[in-house]
């Protein structure tokens, strides 16, 4: 039983709806090299599908919205039963928006730079004030994880795997340290959406952009996948875990299409009282910085509370591939 190349199904609106097809196969998952949940690397192998060429938009988002109806986690104030011990004046309709400091901060205290911004929403990404006015090709925020699914369902797809997204985001690139080669700014050419300068008080903006940018404009990795690294994290379906498995010690056991840990495992161990699973995020943002987060590779991951939506956090989906197996004599 083997499948033949004519036998794999392509999704009718693939090429004319923003998608790319990724091959598959077998890679080094994980690294070793950088933060202990990175670790340890193993080898996976994934089946080919399809991805989303770019994190979904904000033009791409409001026709889902308009279409539907749909109301995003930040539009709707907190379930006090959520969130036991919560002042009551917190439980308001909102969500975290990165806020730069002006003076010197301690890097192990994120409070210093983050805000729950009451108002802030896809819609209006900084702020009641705010606006998505001339940012129809960035990439919508200040999606919690059941907007991106719901998203996902209506265009009848699905979110990626870890696994799935880090193959797509290496782009064939096995050992290379990052989406596009081993250096960080190749001949001084920023390659994707980072942060320059002294995260958070201090942003060059060397690559032209102190948040968001449009989705296009870096360069697409090997696969045609543009804004994999930087940019916005992006959602993936599997719950987190504090490490990876360890290495199949044969070929014949490489994990295929493996899923994330338990949901229990997910939970945070900071905050007992409050049970909400945390999925992965990948790719790193535009406030990754070389002296705070270096996260900017397609080997590093985050862990995010589902119920939590950002001003730095999208999605993009994927579609597998359908195939039927075919006797051969």
């Amino acid at each position: 039983m083997r499948v033949l190349p004519q036998d794999i199904a392509t999704p009718a609106d693939a090429r004319g709806m923003n998608m790319v097809h990724v091959p598959g196969g077998m890679f080094r998952m994980g690294s070793n090299n950088h933060y202990p949940e990175e670790a340890p690397a193993h080898r996976v192998t994934v089946d080919g599908f399809w991805m989303d060429a770019t994190p979904v938009t904000n033009r791409q988002f409001r026709a889902f919205v308009e279409a539907t109806g749909h109301v995003t986690l930040a539009e709707i104030a907190p379930d006090p039963r959520d969130y036991p011990g919560a002042l009551p004046h917190m439980l308001r309709p909102g969500s975290l928006m990165f806020n730069p400091p002006t003076h010197v901060v301690n890097l192990r205290d994120w409070s210093q730079w983050w805000t729950f911004k009451f108002g802030a929403t896809w819609r209006r990404p900084y702020g009641p004030t705010s606006s998505i006015k001339g940012l129809d090709e960035h990439p919508v925020v200040h999606v919690a994880y059941r907007d991106a699914e719901a998203y996902a369902a209506w265009v009848g797809r699905s979110l990626p795997t870890e696994a799935e997204w880090e193959f797509a985001a290496k782009g064939g690139l096995e050992d290379a340290e990052f989406a596009w080669g081993d250096e960080l700014t190749p001949g001084g050419k920023h390659m994707a959406n980072t942060w320059q300068g002294a995260f958070p008080i201090e942003n060059t903006k060397e690559d032209g952009w102190a948040r968001t940018s449009p989705v296009r404009s870096y360069p697409a990795n090997a696969y045609g996948l543009h804004d994999m690294i930087g940019n916005v994290w992006e959602w993936t379906s599997d719950f987190w875990s504090t490490k990876h498995q360890g290495d199949a010690p044969k070929a014949c056991c490489v994990p295929q299409n493996p899923r994330g840990g338990p949901e229990s495992a997910s939970l945070d161990p900071r905050q007992p009282e409050i049970r909400i699973p945390r999925k992965v995020l990948k790719g790193g943002s535009h406030l990754c910085a070389p002296n705070y987060c270096r996260r900017y590779r397609p080997a590093a991951r985050h862990a995010e509370p589902i119920d939590t939506s950002t001003s730095h956090v999208g999605f993009r989906c994927v579609v597998r591939e359908l195939s039927r197996t075919t006797d051969v004599e």
